[in-house]
């Protein structure tokens, strides 16, 4: 089965850096889009940023000049450095993977999601 495990997220103060790295593992033959997304309380689910198979990136204008996503196909690991950290960025960050099930169709699997607490 296809699992995708999260580590990185702690308490951090503002203006630090997280890295946070995400590990796919199971029965895959190839990833495509790979990304993180972010829930907030109350808050539904937003894109920080994806990255194809071939490298190409995505990233929202609130994070893009502090945030970069990064990829190693070989390890299936897909990371996201955080830097110059704001109280705003607190939230479960969660990580994505698409997958083939089977020819023509695709599945998005996501890893339980780890916490980034930017304290004041």
């Amino acid at each position: 089965q296809v699992q995708l495990v999260e580590s990185g997220g702690c308490l951090v103060h503002a203006g630090g850096s997280l890295r946070l790295a995400c590990a796919a593992s199971g029965s895959i033959f190839t990833i495509g889009t790979m990304g993180w997304y972010r829930e907030a309380p109350g808050q539904p689910h937003q894109l920080v940023a994806s990255i194809t198979s071939g490298g190409s990136t995505n990233l929202p204008a609130s994070v893009q000049d502090r945030f970069t996503i990064s990829r190693d196909n070989a390890k299936k690991r897909v990371d996201l450095q955080m830097n110059s950290l704001k109280p705003e960025d607190t939230a479960v960050y969660y990580c994505n993977a698409n997958i083939p099930i089977r020819e023509f169709v695709w599945r998005a699997y996501w890893g339980q999601g780890t916490q980034v607490t930017v304290s004041s």
